[in-house]
């Protein structure tokens, strides 16, 4: 592979893209109810300075064109991946699947995100609901929570006997071979964060009405029963963590390192290189000087009011 540095000395769409991208983020920003300023004041003591906005950006913005590169050698190759991200509700785990798919190309990475089983989906083996999402070569498949809800919330909630979870527990290292010998590639990432932070990032959404959307029922109830959470996480790693498919556990609290932490060691994962590319050349626009645009009616248009 390629120094990933190279290609990003002195490149002018770089300084463009880091102002789009830091718009957005301002954007999001200032979009942000202000919060009590004693919630203020509990954040800023929780959280040591992070990474400067600007190096946290310009890194991202260089792993991205690495994630890029990683797409272009998939579709070439005809690989198959699948990720997993599993871990504590607001660990992190939506942030990091958004800055990997948030410059590549949808029909090559997709994610995965079920809801919860319908009555047909319970009668059926267990495996079964997921299958079908799996990815055909030239893909990559993010799953935003997986099988592994048997082991975790399914089980804390009692969705599950715990027959159910002692039979997953027998079949998922198999199932996972299986994939493996199919030609999966397949990464699983567990983000971890510390009881005091998830809490915070809780009291955060609940005084934020363009967050409580992230806060469902099950994410309350996740606080209440943490001590068996982090049970079934410990029994979970232990009994899943093979060596086709082992666990890698992100440090989630610092949001900006756990980002890149996580996309740079999944780029590490594959032996990705520069594929052969046509070269795209613009082509002349035919011109019909018989042809004239019409006008079309006014009210089709929609009103411009900025």
């Amino acid at each position: 592979m390629e120094n990933r540095d190279d290609d990003f000395d002195g490149r002018d769409w770089l300084e463009a893209e880091l102002a789009d991208t830091l718009d957005e983020d301002y954007e999001l920003e200032i979009s942000e109810p202000a919060l009590s300023l004693e919630i203020r004041r509990i954040y800023r003591k929780a959280h040591p300075p992070s990474i400067p906005r600007m190096d946290y950006f310009r890194a991202l913005l260089r792993l991205q064109s690495e994630l890029i590169k990683l797409q272009d050698w998939v579709s070439y190759k005809k690989e198959k991946i699948v990720v997993i991200f599993e871990g504590r509700d607001s660990a992190g785990k939506g942030g990091v699947i958004k800055r990997i798919t948030q410059r590549l190309n949808p029909r090559v990475a997709r994610v995965v995100a079920l809801p919860a089983p319908s009555e047909r989906e319970r009668s059926q083996w267990y495996f079964q609901r997921y299958v079908p999402h799996l990815p055909a070569g030239g893909e990559i498949v993010l799953f935003d929570r997986s099988w592994y809800n048997r082991s975790g919330v399914e089980r804390v909630m009692g969705f599950a006997s715990e027959d159910q979870v002692e039979q997953f527990f027998e079949d998922v290292p198999e199932f996972e071979r299986m994939l493996v010998r199919s030609g999966i590639r397949l990464i699983k990432y567990w983000f971890s964060i510390t009881d005091e932070e998830q809490q915070m990032r809780f009291l955060m959404r609940i005084h934020d009405p363009l967050k409580q959307w992230k806060l469902s029922p099950m994410d309350l109830q996740s606080r209440v029963r943490w001590e068996q959470y982090t049970k079934a996480k410990e029994e979970t790693l232990a009994r899943t963590n093979i060596p086709e498919a082992p666990w890698y556990i992100v440090e989630g609290n610092d949001k900006k390192r756990a980002r890149l932490n996580c996309i740079d060691h999944f780029l590490a994962q594959f032996p990705y290189e520069p594929v052969p590319h046509e070269d795209i050349t613009l082509p002349e626009r035919v011109f019909n000087p018989a042809y004239e645009r019409k006008v079309l009616p006014p009210e089709l248009y929609v009103p411009s009011k900025y």
